[in-house]
């Protein structure tokens, strides 16, 4: 279980991949404060310059991304009681109220301080359960591997919110993006147009930073504020935020390990689980506190959940390749740029890059406990930069890191191409993840279904005739049953609400 953590330690500490990690922290910290942004975005502009580093140091500056992102969202709705985030939505409740009261400088410490900790909980949960999920999972075959992959393909659901029927679509134009190029088992060209740019299909960088910064960019551009200065005043947080944190221990027990159960399920999120920690620690308060009016605890269970969903998001992930969560789905994508499989053979064949990967989210969280509290101001200064001064420097950030990637104009024709799909794809108001997800999930799914079918001389009866793919085949039967029941439960309750409002 631990000899990944100390294959890992060999290759992980040397000051160019810890400098990676403190970079990465404080600009997921800079990203998540900036309202609009996020770990996603932050991802986003910097996957093109990461794919140029060696696989562990590249994957620490993502995750460093990933969990400052996570935690930066609450510093803006704090001080603005505008959420970075969709993660920081929760912290609202008490976060602002603090503010209100003179203790803005507290709540943020608080907010760094708990999601560092919630982080630590959820990372050691990781090395604990990925590598018992991967020896178990090792035991797959093409039919497990086919089922997997459709569990994975209905975390799109869960992932699309309310918009379940727009969500399938963007999966299903993932998946058709995933056939273009050269057929992986017959070695045929399939819809490359005598194009031999897309001999490969299209560069998943490209795909990501088109539909998601492109289209984020155009729909900034159309905001009327943005050259709007905003006025907010210097907050300097400190270090005794750390016991303020920690005189709240069970509640931030309590809510890292809900939100590590939340991150471990495909799709439910750090939104769900903040909400759910809240509500949570809110039934077992005392009552001398008043959370909705600045309690501290509300700051603390809020942070600490959705920091600890990142660990629980990333053990299916890594064991098993199944991307839940759009954030985890470009950190897959990653490393199947370098070549790298997430799954079971992943722990078995290169256990000292798991390793490193399991360093690099640990030091990670130290990072952001120790720069978030030092660097608050500097955060605090970045939300008073005008967004007219911001845009252009995220436009060049994409232009140059997709066309560094293979010096390919084509990649950046691909590139503004995905964007314009995304802007329309945002106006009809579909989810943009599901397209990642079905990108990445797609050759998996198409690869082990044929081998299956090439290995059977049942057709379809395979996938019933082994115990584990049975196992998957009832788990995904009955996944799919929720959804439907769910979907019809919602639409009743829409349908009675419209009838009670009548006049």
């Amino acid at each position: 279980m631990f000899e990944p953590v100390a294959l890992g330690l060999s290759i992980f500490y040397s000051p160019v991949t810890t400098g990676v990690v403190i970079l990465g922290v404080v600009f997921g910290l800079v990203v998540g404060a900036l309202p609009g942004l996020g770990p996603l975005m932050g991802i986003v502009l910097i996957l093109p310059a990461a794919i140029t580093l060696e696989p562990v140091t590249a994957m620490a500056l993502l995750l460093g991304i990933y969990v400052g992102g996570s935690c930066g969202g609450s510093i803006s709705a704090i001080l603005l009681r505008i959420p970075g985030t969709p993660l920081a939505a929760a912290t609202l409740f008490d976060g602002y109220p603090m503010a209100k009261k003179g203790r803005a400088a507290d709540a943020i410490g608080i907010a760094i301080s708990a999601s560092a900790i919630g982080g630590l909980i959820g990372g050691m949960i990781l090395i604990l359960f990925a590598p018992v999920l991967a020896v178990f999972a090792r035991k797959f075959s093409p039919p497990e591997f086919t089922m997997l992959a459709i569990t994975g393909m209905i975390a799109i659901v869960t992932v699309s919110g309310e918009n379940v029927l727009k969500g399938l679509l963007s999966g299903s134009l993932g998946l058709l993006l995933a056939t273009i190029g050269t057929d992986q088992i017959s070695m045929g060209y399939r819809f490359t147009f005598d194009n031999h740019n897309m001999l490969n299909g299209f560069h998943l960088v490209s795909i990501v930073v088109g539909i998601f910064a492109i289209s984020e960019i155009a729909f900034q551009m159309l905001r009327r504020d943005l050259a709007k200065n905003p006025n907010i005043p210097i907050v300097r947080a400190s270090f005794r935020s750390i016991p303020m944190t920690l005189r709240h221990w069970k509640n931030l027990i309590r809510s890292s390990l809900v939100g590590t159960g939340f991150g471990i399920l495909p799709g439910a999120g750090g939104v769900i689980s903040s909400f759910a920690a809240y509500a949570i620690a809110k039934g077992a308060a005392k009552p001398e506190e008043k959370y909705g009016e600045g309690e501290e605890g509300g700051v603390v269970a809020t942070e600490s959940a959705n920091n600890a969903t990142c660990g629980g998001a990333l053990v299916p992930s890594m064991a098993l390749g199944i991307p839940g969560d759009p954030v985890v789905a470009l950190l897959i994508a990653a490393l199947l740029i370098f070549g790298i499989y997430p799954g079971p053979n992943f722990f078995a064949h290169q256990p000292d890059v798991v390793g490193g990967i399991f360093m690099a989210y640990l030091t990670a969280n130290l990072v952001l406990l120790v720069f978030g509290i030092l660097l608050t101001p500097l955060f605090v200064m970045v939300l008073r930069v005008r967004q007219s001064y911001l845009i252009p420097l995220i436009l060049l950030l994409c232009v140059v890191g997709t066309f560094a990637l293979q010096a390919s104009v084509f990649d950046l024709k691909a590139m503004f191409c995905f964007g314009l799909i995304g802007i329309v794809l945002r106006a009809a108001n579909y989810p943009l993840a599901p397209i990642v997800i079905g990108t990445i999930l797609g050759p998996l799914l198409e690869n082990n279904l044929r081998r299956s079918l090439l290995i059977s001389r049942e057709g379809y009866w395979i996938f019933v005739d082994r115990p584990i793919s049975v196992i998957l085949l009832v788990v995904n039967v009955l996944l799919v049953g929720w959804v439907v029941f769910s979907m019809v439960r919602k639409h009743r309750r829409k349908k009675t609400s419209q009838v009670l409002d009548r006049p």
